[in-house]
């Protein structure tokens, strides 16, 4: 998406609204903090540098924004059964993340759950990663597509859309696959269940896709039809690159030496050989899924946070309504 440039207000003159970090930080500076330090440990992902300051400034106004949609989102919930004189429960409102791997998208999902939890009205936040939905190795291979995985054809789009669906329509219990990261695929007889959320966050590299056009040339319906609100987390390809490698060696030095791990023969490389490889996987697959994938569908979501090189948050564009 090209750069919008700003007018003298300091409005944007294209759809979005940009705020710098500063600008932004205003506008949730009478929220109460109540995120401490031992839970935001616990919520960072791998080399995530969020500090609470971070959280303070760009996520409680984040969530304080999205609990304003959330509370109009009921206004029209209750209109709309009025209108239409219906007697029937509210459905849940669904936030979908997106990004790029490596950027920091499942650290800002888990921050918006416990934050959006603890706010007042909605306590029951869900978390979905789409991982759960890409298909089994075995099923990649016969396809062809093992070292596709994370392209949008790795998943079965079909059940994450009927996922979704059936939670925006209020279905009592819905269940998805569960993906293991140690064993790098999906978990036999395993099943999460989502209870009726106040909530659902949808967390996933390829969750702003646009609907695809079938054969006939008519189009299908896409999971980020049923969001309510949207978050892409933006930064350079360079410094997602640098950040990919940098988890990579943190991940060889750790997780890859479980003897349950997929990638337990990385663990045994040198350092060179170890981001020699990292890079070739960033530069074949993760990097060109970005490009094509991922980042085309920044501008289709509500809002955009965009990082610099050390993973602190230097605006946000908020889409106008």
């Amino acid at each position: 998406m090209a750069a919008m440039s700003l007018d003298s207000s300091g409005e944007t003159n294209g759809p979005y609204v940009e705020r710098d970090r500063e600008a932004w930080a205003e506008l949730a500076a009478s929220t109460p903090m109540t995120l401490d330090e031992e839970t935001l440990s616990r919520l960072r992902g791998m080399n995530d540098p969020t500090s609470l300051q971070e959280v303070i400034e760009v996520y409680l106004p984040l969530t304080r924004l999205m609990s304003e949609y959330f509370r109009h989102f009921g206004d029209l919930y209750r209109s709309t059964n009025d209108f239409l004189r219906l007697s029937v429960g509210r459905t849940p409102f669904v936030i979908g993340v997106a990004g790029s791997v490596a950027v920091g998208k499942s650290t800002t999902a888990r921050l918006l759950k416990e934050l959006l939890s603890r706010w007042p009205h909605h306590p029951h936040v869900e978390l979905l990663t789409t991982d759960g939905f890409l298909f089994p190795n075995a099923e990649l291979e016969r396809r062809g597509a093992l070292h596709r995985k994370g392209f949008p054809e790795s998943y079965d789009r079909r059940a994450l859309l009927r996922f979704v669906m059936d939670v925006k329509s209020g279905k009592p219990s819905v269940t998805a696959p569960v993906y293991s990261h140690l064993s790098y695929d999906i978990v036999p007889d395993r099943r999460i269940v989502v209870n009726q959320p106040d909530i659902l966050i949808v967390e996933g590299l390829n969750v702003l896709q646009p609907a695809r056009q079938r054969a006939d040339g008519t189009t299908s319906l896409a999971v980020s039809d049923f969001f309510d609100f949207s978050v892409y987390v933006d930064a350079s390809t360079e410094d997602i690159r640098t950040w990919f490698l940098q988890r990579f060696s943190t991940l060889r030095d750790t997780a890859f030496r479980d003897p349950g791990s997929y990638f337990r023969r990385f663990a045994a490389m040198s350092q060179d050989e170890a981001l020699a490889y990292a890079g070739n996987i960033w530069d074949t697959i993760n990097g060109p899924n970005l490009v094509t994938n991922i980042l085309p569908t920044r501008g289709r979501a509500t809002a955009i946070m965009r990082k610099g090189t050390n993973h602190d948050v230097r605006w946000v564009r908020i889409r106008k309504v």
